[in-house]
């Protein structure tokens, strides 16, 4: 890749680490925060759920706005939203006023994120140079998680305001190289294309009380949980209606007929569904059980960043010799084991009877997603490429809702106590459902292989239809 090649993917890896470290930092903050501003527990939630309902519910408007309107100006326009609200959320006195930035700043993200990548898909060419950038953006993304993990529990030892001051900081260096290495485009011509406001509306509602109605299922009653839910899917249901309706729509519902990119979005709901589940349950365990501080949790937990290593260093060689498909069954029945050998966990584990499972979630996650993001993304029209993005991202986010509320919901159901014993018996019995994730993601990523695009093995580093998961089913164009 050329100098000026090498300055967009690090202006944009730089934007998707961004967005880790900051959703990162936070988790490891929030102890903090609710100390000083006195908040109770429904209040600290939402501080959380705040982000998660901006960033899921409009990632696929997000998505679609980068096509319509220009990828860089998208991005440029949010990622300046980001930074004002990240410092806004700083110097909060009160927990609504934390909510509300939290919330305006999932938002920015949910534009800028499929932005970013839609950049990366296209002004690299579909093949090895695209598949190279978009592992090398992936483990970029896993890398801010981690790091995000420590440099939380650092900044917080100092005051958890740097939390929010330090995005400021990271936010304006990325705005001022994306005006000097990104390189403007002509706004695409919009002719005969109308934003679809009644596709955006629903479709915003309909994600945002789903999200609500399965985040809120761990710790409300079933009204609460229900009502939000129905909501939701009839919001879901008119959103299909005006969809099919529309000559311009949001979603084009052809796209679905792509089986690959629905087998990834799937796998890919599923896989963050076991991932952020196993982690918080980890966090969990070494933190209210094990009695371990927070900085100590996070230098146990950045083994699992291992994969920003490997997804630019190994995978690229990987996806060569044995294609996509392979890679993310690989990947995903690693991420089983993971969770396998960590449900006998006991009370005095020490952290070499851990360190087996978070390493191998390191490389499976290292193995999955960079090539769920090429399958997802691949084949696809240039000018539906935000929408790609939409949806893999809001798959991603839905998954973590999801998981994150299911372990949640069982570990309550089944911790009788506050006993030590009854803690590692709540625990133990959460850790199957991101087990129960990641076997089903591995079974619908295996038809994947089974299919005649997978079957392909490349050898030569040159793009087969291993590569092209399109081919496999026509879409309408």
């Amino acid at each position: 890749m050329s100098a000026r090649d090498w300055g967009v993917l690090l202006v944009l890896c730089g934007a998707i680490f961004l967005e880790g470290i900051d959703v990162a930092m936070l988790n490891v903050a929030m102890p903090s925060i609710r100390a000083d501003l006195g908040l109770s527990t429904g209040a600290l939630q939402w501080v959380m759920s705040a982000y998660v309902l901006g960033y899921g519910g409009f990632m696929l408007v997000g998505g679609r706005a980068a096509d319509l309107f220009g990828r860089r100006q998208m991005f440029v326009f949010w990622l300046s939203v980001f930074l004002v609200f990240s410092g806004l959320g700083g110097f909060a006195t009160e927990g609504w006023m934390l909510i509300v930035a939290r919330f305006v700043t999932g938002v920015a993200a949910a534009f800028m994120t499929p932005a970013g990548l839609s950049i990366i898909t296209t002004s690299f060419e579909e093949g090895p140079r695209r598949n190279k950038a978009l592992l090398f953006y992936s483990g970029t993304a896993a890398g801010g998680f981690s790091i995000g993990l420590v440099v939380g529990g650092l900044l917080t030892a100092v005051g958890w305001r740097w939390v929010f001051f330090a995005p400021v900081v990271l936010s304006a260096l990325i705005l001022l190289a994306t005006l000097t290495f990104v390189p403007k485009s002509p706004r695409p011509d919009r002719t005969g294309h109308s934003v679809d406001l009644a596709g955006g509306s629903t479709v915003t509602a309909a994600i945002v009380l789903i999200v609500l109605g399965v985040e809120r299922a761990s710790h409300t009653d079933l009204t609460q949980t229900v009502l939000p839910l129905g909501a939701g899917l009839a919001a879901l249901l008119a959103f299909l209606a005006v969809e099919r309706r529309s000559a311009n729509p949001l979603v084009r519902l052809g796209i679905f007929r792509n089986a690959a990119l629905v087998r990834a979005n799937l796998a890919g709901l599923l896989f963050a569904a076991g991932f952020f589940g196993f982690q918080f349950l980890v966090v969990l365990y070494l933190q209210e059980l094990r009695d371990w501080s927070t900085l100590q949790t996070s230098f146990a937990m950045i083994v699992i960043g291992i994969d920003a290593i490997l997804s630019p260093v190994l995978v690229p060689r990987l996806v060569a010799r044995f294609g996509n498909a392979r890679l993310i069954l690989g990947g995903l029945l690693i991420a089983s084991l993971s969770y396998a050998l960590f449900l006998p966990v006991g009370a005095d584990w020490t952290y070499l009877a851990m360190l087996p499972s978070l390493l191998l979630l390191g490389i499976a996650f290292a193995l999955a997603y960079g090539p769920l993001t090429i399958v997802a993304t691949e084949g696809v029209n240039e000018e539906e490429q935000g929408l790609a993005g939409g949806l893999l991202y809001t798959s991603f986010q839905f998954g973590a809702a999801l998981g994150l509320s299911a372990t949640t919901a069982v570990n309550v159901a089944a911790t009788a106590s506050s006993a030590p014993a009854a803690l590692l018996d709540g625990y133990r019995a959460a850790l199957w459902v991101p087990l129960a994730a990641a076997l089903l993601a591995a079974l619908i990523s295996a038809f994947g292989v089974r299919s005649r695009t997978g079957r392909t093995v490349i050898t030569s580093g040159e793009p087969t239809a291993a590569d092209h998961p399109a081919t496999e089913l026509p879409t309408s164009r």
